[in-house]
């Protein structure tokens, strides 16, 4: 189980993959809030849609102490 989250989920760059999933989980429960406190007006905020955004750059990103050999970018 933690090879499949070591490295399908996390990567080599393990520290910025988890801020990643971190801000993707913030944006997500706001997302499920907003549809689930029954006022159908409510929209997502903006800093919910900045957080998604975020947490897929850091998911994406590499550690600067991650070389691009281990990284797999070579």
């Amino acid at each position: 189980m933690w090879t499949f989250i070591e490295r399908q989920l996390l990567g080599a760059s393990w520290r910025t993959s988890i801020a990643g999933w971190v801000c993707l989980g913030y944006a997500g429960l706001g997302a499920v809030k907003a549809l689930l406190d029954g006022d159908p007006s409510t929209s997502p905020s903006v800093d919910e849609i900045v957080a998604a955004a975020a947490g897929v750059g850091l998911i994406a990103a590499r550690d600067n102490g991650v070389s691009s050999k281990a990284a797999g970018a070579q």
